[in-house]
């Protein structure tokens, strides 16, 4: 099977996750169980599931000049991941996170300071095109500059690439931001912020998922946790069942969900299959704690998706 390569246009961010027994009321202070400091960021988790997935990861993102930036420059040198990419800014720190994990059920609350990325312009873009040239696949998110976003879709339309489009976090978007894309992402908020249905069940998501396409887009995919991910096209729909392994930590699912799908569509998975892979690692990566060092080896995940579809890649 062919090598996949991938260029993620997206955010590096350090995190900062605190465990604790549950979750503080407003002005209530509660003792936590540990304190995690790692790398994370939507589009760098993507990328760190993506490399060790299988696929050659090219990272564009925007630092600051501080000692946040060192935990991304360590974090991709320890995955023998380029830097080559890693724009910096003089003005802005790099961007970081504050993530509250309920140490019993493994859900999450989030609050990121996008920083540096959100200074990710353009032209940094284009000093990657020769790196989307060579790739299979082009994955971006919300979580920087939305002018970049939109010349990384340009840029891979361009070459004819297949593009991946996570849209999170949900937020108001110039209309047409979404045209060209092959792939689209949400959750079920997510889904439901861009539809304005909620996904409460699986005809929730068929019908969210038929909204969506109205964006322009050519597929969407609504990742549904543990009920697995919802498939709607023009012609088909249907649910993907997950695996039932057991959540500690939810941050990151979704991102190594992308990444992961990104490296199967690369790799020319049917859709179908592609979306069983991606299911596997983020069923993985979920069972620990952490964003990016919670991501699985492209060995552990084929094991499950043996065990547990049948699959043998």
């Amino acid at each position: 099977m062919k090598k996949s390569k991938i260029t993620v246009v997206g955010s590096f961010i350090a995190d900062l996750a605190f465990y604790t027994p549950q979750f503080p009321r407003d002005g209530e202070s509660i003792i936590g169980h540990q304190l995690k400091m790692g790398p994370g960021g939507k589009g760098s988790n993507a990328a760190t599931a993506a490399s060790r997935s299988g696929g050659e990861v090219v990272m564009v993102t925007k630092v600051g000049r501080d000692n946040l930036a060192d935990i991304g420059y360590n974090h991709y040198k320890n995955e023998g991941m380029t830097t080559d990419y890693f724009f910096v800014s003089d003005t802005t720190e790099t961007g970081s996170a504050v993530i509250e994990v309920h140490a019993e059920s493994g859900q999450n609350r989030i609050i990121v300071v996008p920083g540096a990325n959100f200074d990710l312009t353009p032209d940094d873009v284009d000093k990657a095109e020769h790196e989307i040239v060579t790739s299979d696949v082009v994955l971006m998110q919300l979580e920087v500059n939305l002018d970049a976003a939109k010349r990384a879709i340009e840029l891979a339309k361009k070459h004819g690439k297949i593009v991946v489009f996570n849209p999170a976090p949900a937020k108001d978007v110039p209309c047409g931001m979404f045209l060209g894309v092959d792939y689209f992402t949400p959750n079920e908020s997510e889904a439901e912020f861009f539809s304005g249905i909620t996904v409460d069940t699986d005809e929730d998501a068929f019908r969210a998922g038929k909204k969506l396409l109205e964006l322009g887009v050519e597929n969407v995919i609504i990742t549904l946790g543990k009920r697995g991910a919802a498939f709607v096209s023009k012609s088909e729909q249907y649910i993907v069942p997950t695996t039932d392994l057991k959540a500690v930590d939810t941050t990151g699912a979704g991102d190594a969900f992308n990444g992961a799908l990104c490296v199967a569509l690369g790799e020319g998975l049917d859709i179908l299959s592609a979306i069983k892979f991606a299911n596997c690692v983020s069923s993985i990566a979920v069972t620990r704690k952490g964003s990016s060092d919670a991501m699985p080896k492209r060995c552990e995940t084929k094991e499950l998706l043996k065990k547990y579809y049948n699959i043998d890649l």
